[in-house]
This record gives C-alpha cells, structure tokens and sequence, in this order.
C-alpha cells in the first residue's frame, strides 16, 4: 500500500494517508530548507518510518496541512474576526467571505466546506502518525519519540480546538452537553469507518486537554541550533512545552475555568512586572509591536506561528495581507461599534499608528485598514497563532474573575500589554473587578485584532453576536451563531449530527 496525498476529506480523511507526503518540505532541520524544499508525494507505507530523517519528515507534514490557506494559514483567523462589529466589507464576494460576513452562509458553503476537511485530514494525518511510531518505536531515542509524540498531540489539539470553536456552541452555554464534533482518535485508511456520531462539546474538550497535557510532558523545554536565527526559527515553528501551556490557557479560558488558566499560566508569567518569562523558552513583549509582524518572525513573543514563503504561501484568497491590505476585502469599521473609533484606543497607540493606515479607494472614499500584514504579493507573513502578549491577557482576565483573584497583578499585566504600544496612557482606578475585566477584553480587541480571536472571545462567554454584516445582534441560540455541518460531511456521514 502506498501512502499518498488527496485532496479532499471526503475522499476520505481516510484514506489518506498521509503523514509523510507535503511532508519534508517544513521544517527539516534547523535550517530553511523546508521554504524550498518540493514535497514528496508518495512513500510506500514500510519506509515511512524506515529512519529518523524520514520520521522528522513526517512531523513536518503535521504542520503543514495544519498552516493550509484553508485552514489555519488564513480561512480560521479570516472567519472569525469579520463575523463580529470590527470589519465591513467591500467587495461583496462569497469567495472572501461576504456570506460568513452577512450570515447567509449555510452547509453547502464549499470553503467552509474545505475548512472542514483540512482539519479532520489534519487529524487523520496525526493518528497515522501515531500508529506509525508506536509501531516503529526503535527507530528513535525514547527521548525522540516523546518529542514527535508531543508534537502530533498539540497539532492534533489545535485542530480539534479550532474546528469545536466554530462548529459547535460554546462549553460555558450548557458546560459542554451540547453536540460537539466526531472524535477521530484512530487512523483510518478506508472507507469503513465514516459513520460516526459526534461526541459532546465537553468530551471534544478533554481529549484537547489529554492532548495537551501529554504534549507538555513529552515536548522538550527547547530547541537549540548552530545560530541564534535558526534557534529562535525552530522555538517559533515547532512546538515545545511553553507552546503546549500557552494553548492550555486559551482552552481553559474557553471553559471558564478560570482557575486553571492561572494555574497554567503561572509555567510562564511572573507573578509582577516587566512579566518575562524565563523558563524553558523565553518570551517577553517586544519593545516595538510592529516587530512582531515584520520578518523573520521570529521574536520570543511568537510563541507559535506558521511560516510561510513563495513557494508556499496560503493562497491569495487565503492570506491575511490580500484580505485586510493588499486588497482591502474588508476594513476597519469606524463606526461607534468598532473598536478602532473607541475613546480607549488613542492616537497615540503605536497599534494604531503603525498596524492600520490609510487607503484611497477612489477620488472620494478613503478607509482605514490593517497592515500589520504585508500587502505585497506573495503575501508570506507568518501566521501568528500564539502570542505572549496573548499569554498575559488570558492571565490578566482570570485573575480577574476568579474567586480570590489577584487584582493587583491583573491590572499591572494589563498596563504591561499597554504601555508597550503606548507608554503615555495609564489605566485609572477600577471601581469593580467587572469594570477591570471590560477593560481587559477591550485591550483584547486592540490587541488581537486580526488574528483571528473576536469570534472565539464573545462566543466562550455566550455573548450575543455583534454583527456588523447582519445588522444585528445573533444570540448563542440562534443558527448563524455557529457554523453549519457541511453537506459533504453529512452525505457520508449520517450520524454526524447525532451525539
């Protein structure tokens, strides 16, 4: 049997296969190679894991169908951020997303669709590869094994916790009872097993955890290379156990386990200022934001990113620089909703300075985009999917909602995440820890804004949506506040909408 690349899910996540196959063309070594390197597109399935170089290649191919254009690499940040009040749209275009933007989106939406099968195909290609090692287990050092294990686990978390978040209504609306998604945990090279009922909301959110708790274990503190650039690529690139926390700490905000997220984030976050972390991997804010999305990418405040080149880039109807600058699908809503025009994001906030600017779009119409991106073609940002300054504003907001909180340390975060982008504004005397918490989730809108985080932030505490493109509010109940199953899930799939 061979082990080759398909393209669609459907054909099925199945039969796949493909752990090795876009496979050796990321991350290598602890050089570039994996930004020119072409793919290999077939392997028979008895040398897959005939030696270490072609088991790291294999691990490289998990990231890879992870950064798809379709998937993380654009579509998921895309979707999320112009569903709410902070983008209007310009062109009208279903295939940037002008249905997801109106609502009018429905299970026959085929990018939707693609979304869908990139991460179960992501899915299936980790538990290939898990099969695969756990059958060749001498191959590697135990060490080794760990680390790739480790590795597929937070890939395999991330997709799941990615794929729940816009599929299925979210954990703190009923603690989790709700229809959550299929739980694929075996590998799967036929069609034989394509009926699966979908488990609940809560055990999809267990098993991300299970993962990500076995990842931390087996990850490694660090990577290391022959040069500071190579070093700081890989600790951006590859997961490691501060990557594994960081994600938990997202998890469990999503929860409302406040408690956790403070438990977790204490691994990384001093308990006072300036709040660098020290251990295992270091990461700080930078003292310029607009570092952290200029090349190489690769500052100690990416905790996780996906790397991208010409020779690999998402695709322009993917890429976060043709959306909100080159082409300027969608722009900055100035209007009291936004949060661009909010009293609390001044001037003087280098976020607004230097990450959004000005666009003629004719003799008479200028609007305000973002450019934290590049706008130039081929549009090779990486995509930054795990930030420190992340890190501390889930801290932050923990540590303000928890029972017997540390308001003092939320407040001096919050002032931390500030005063890198604007040294001048200080935050006055919160009257109630409701009034701390606004200002924190506010600081998130500025912060996050473009990465793919507004979606997930008013749906993990049940807030109606403030959609800009239906004109109203969506309340968690109503249809439009999650994405529809796709057709081409439920024709192969008849149990997948029961749980």
């Amino acid at each position: 049997m061979k082990i080759f690349h398909i393209n669609s899910y459907k054909q099925k996540v199945a039969i796949l296969a493909v752990t090795a196959l876009p496979l050796i063309g990321f991350v290598s070594s602890c050089k570039k190679d994996f930004l020119v390197a072409a793919p290999e597109l077939t392997l028979p399935d008895q040398d897959a894991f005939a030696n270490p170089t072609r088991i790291l290649g294999q691990v490289n191919g998990l990231y890879v169908s992870l950064k798809s254009g379709s998937f993380l690499g654009g579509r998921y940040e895309i979707y999320n951020d112009i569903r709410a009040e902070e983008f209007t749209n310009r062109l009208s275009n279903n295939v940037t997303g002008y249905d997801v933007y109106g609502g009018t989106n429905n299970s026959t939406n085929t990018y939707i669709a693609s979304f869908w099968s990139q991460g179960y195909l992501t899915i299936n290609r980790v538990n290939l590869f898990l099969k695969g090692i756990e059958t060749n287990s001498t191959v590697l050092t135990p060490a080794l094994n760990a680390n790739y294990i480790g590795e597929a686990k937070f890939v395999r978390a991330l997709s799941y916790f990615s794929l729940i978040q816009i599929f299925a209504k979210p954990y703190v609306q009923n603690n989790g009872a709700s229809r959550g998604l299929p739980l694929r945990l075996q590998p799967e090279t036929s069609l034989a097993n394509n009926a699966l009922k979908s488990s609940t909301v809560a055990a999809v959110y267990a098993q991300i955890l299970k993962d990500l708790d076995d990842a931390e274990a087996g990850l490694p503190d660090t990577y290391s290379a022959s040069g500071a650039a190579e070093t700081a690529l890989l600790r951006t690139t590859r997961a490691h156990k501060n990557t594994a926390i960081a994600l938990k700490t997202r998890v469990y905000l999503a929860m409302g386990n406040y408690a956790k997220v403070i438990e977790e984030g204490n691994k990384l976050v001093p308990q006072v200022a300036p709040f660098i972390n020290a251990a295992r991997t270091p990461h700080a804010l930078q003292a310029n934001v607009a570092n952290v999305f200029a090349a190489p990418y690769t500052t100690s405040e990416s905790i996780f990113s996906l790397p991208m080149a010409d020779t690999n880039a998402p695709g322009t109807q993917n890429q976060l620089g043709y959306y909100y600058n080159s082409n300027v699908e969608y722009f900055l809503n100035q209007t009291g909703a936004g949060i661009y025009v909010d009293a609390a994001w001044p001037a003087t906030d280098a976020r607004k300075s230097s990450l959004t600017g000005n666009v003629a779009l004719s003799s008479t119409s200028t609007v305000r985009r973002v450019i934290k991106f590049s706008g130039t073609s081929p549009f090779i940002d990486y995509v930054p999917i795990i930030r420190y300054a992340e890190v501390l504003l889930n801290v932050a907001e923990a540590e303000a909602l928890v029972t017997g909180g540390n308001l003092v340390r939320s407040r001096a975060i919050l002032q931390a995440v500030r005063t890198r982008s604007d040294a001048a504004y200080v935050f006055g005397v919160f009257a109630t820890s409701t009034d701390l918490v606004n200002a924190i989730l506010k600081e998130r809108r500025i912060e996050l804004l473009a990465e793919g985080f507004r979606y997930n932030d008013l749906a993990r505490k049940a807030t109606p949506l403030p959609s800009f493109g239906i004109g109203a509010a969506v309340p968690v109940t109503d249809d439009r506040y999650t994405f529809a199953i796709p057709l081409a899930e439920i024709n192969t799939n008849s149990e997948v909408n029961n749980f």
